[in-house]
């Protein structure tokens, strides 16, 4: 497909009513669970893992790339319109009715172990997807926006991406200080505990200056980490009183599969990607050319156009119907749900991605975001260029 200009004479969005595939990772519990009723195999719970790793992919290869962008003439006309709006906030109660009914089916007692493991991974997906909801939701300015960002994040127990995603990674973002950039030569499984424990940290420490600056307590209820943790009190609480202790468990172990999903495709985004200090010693201003971007069509059309995130970093108050594709954007060699069972074994990974950024950097890996234990190996194994300038 070609890319739009200002000039397109009118312009139609011919993907409008695919949008609503982004509803589709929520319906899936209600579809399983009426198949598993039908058959009365509870192994069919397994089918969410197989769509988002196995079907999804395979459409991303049949359908291919999609890298047209809506002319800039018609883009605040085009986020205005209430129907892009109304198919992110009807994730939300799908996605709390997928949580309470997989927690009603995990304590029933009608399955295996082995068939729970199914059921946390297929509601863990939702949840974990649904935190790019809030990312959808959490960038606007509007309150109920905003609110319903801290809502979408609660059946995950993550509330403070709301603070440390918006106010921090996106200020560090692609350099060795932010914890939700990954570095070239580090695994996903140990970036997973530092950008767990650096963000949680950098939610808490963000919210207490800001608050300070106001004169109140970091415990004020205005503290938008206790705000988003407490709705997921109040639902874990209300699950336990209703289906008991027993219940907690499901409710943990989905949670942690979820987070551990945004944080593999947080692992992805900016890989080895580096901003370079000025003058002054600041770090450069977010470019596109400082995220990995991909136009797979289909996941794309599910996630709210979240790959194409060089745009998002450069513009994040962007709505996703208007995201752009830049030809100078690094490009990932394919989709988020192809590359995140990849990025689980990090030979991999390393064999897929590191020439990509040694490519980027056209050989000179010292303008890269190198994990410090692997720095000198790396610098050894790619050498820069004779006539790089040394930075």
């Amino acid at each position: 497909m070609t890319t739009a200009t200002l000039d397109t004479p009118n312009w139609t969005d011919s993907k409008k009513p695919l949008w609503m595939l982004g509803l589709l990772a929520p319906s899936l519990p209600f579809i399983f669970f009426g198949l598993t009723q039908l058959t009365g195999f509870g192994w069919l719970w397994w089918l969410g893992p197989v769509v988002f790793y196995g079907v999804i992919p395979v459409f991303d290869a049949l359908i291919g790339d999609d890298t047209s962008n809506p002319p800039e003439a018609i883009v605040a006309q085009l986020e205005s319109r209430p129907y892009y709006r109304w198919i992110v906030y009807a994730y939300i109660p799908l996605q709390w009715a997928a949580t309470v009914l997989g927690a009603w089916v995990a304590v029933s007692g009608t399955l295996a172990w082995w068939e729970i493991a199914g059921l946390v991974t297929t509601i863990g997906i939702i949840n974990g997807v649904g935190i790019n909801t809030a990312h959808e939701l959490g960038h606007k300015k509007e309150a109920l926006e905003r609110w319903l960002a801290k809502l979408t994040l609660a059946p995950v127990a993550y509330g403070h991406f709301f603070v440390e995603h918006n106010r921090g990674h996106h200020v560090r973002a692609a350099t060795p200080e932010d914890a939700a950039s990954s570095r070239m030569g580090e695994t996903f499984w140990a970036f997973l505990p530092r950008t767990v424990m650096g963000s949680l940290r950098s939610a808490w420490e963000l919210e207490a200056q800001r608050l300070e600056r106001d004169g109140k307590s970091v415990w004020h209820w205005s503290n938008h980490n206790l705000q988003a943790w407490s709705m997921t009190v109040l639902l874990f609480g209300a699950l336990t009183v209703w289906l008991g202790w027993a219940v907690l468990p499901f409710l943990i172990a989905q949670a942690l599969f979820g987070l551990a999903l945004l944080e593999v495709v947080n692992y992805l985004e900016h890989y080895g990607l580096l901003r370079q200090k000025t003058a002054d010693g600041r770090y450069e201003r977010v470019q596109p050319t400082h995220s990995w971007n991909s136009n797979n069509t289909v996941t794309n059309l599910l996630l709210y156009q979240l790959q194409r995130h060089s745009d998002h970093h450069a513009n994040p108050t962007r709505r996703y119907q208007s995201l752009r594709h830049f030809d100078e954007s690094p490009q990932l060699p394919s989709g988020y749900a192809t590359l995140i069972p990849i990025a689980y074994f990090p030979f991999l990974w390393f064999w897929l991605m590191d020439k990509r950024v040694v490519a980027h950097y056209r050989g000179d890996l010292r303008l890269a975001n190198l994990h410090p234990s692997k720095r000198e190996a790396l610098l050894k194994r790619y050498p820069p260029p004779a006539d790089a300038v040394a930075s």
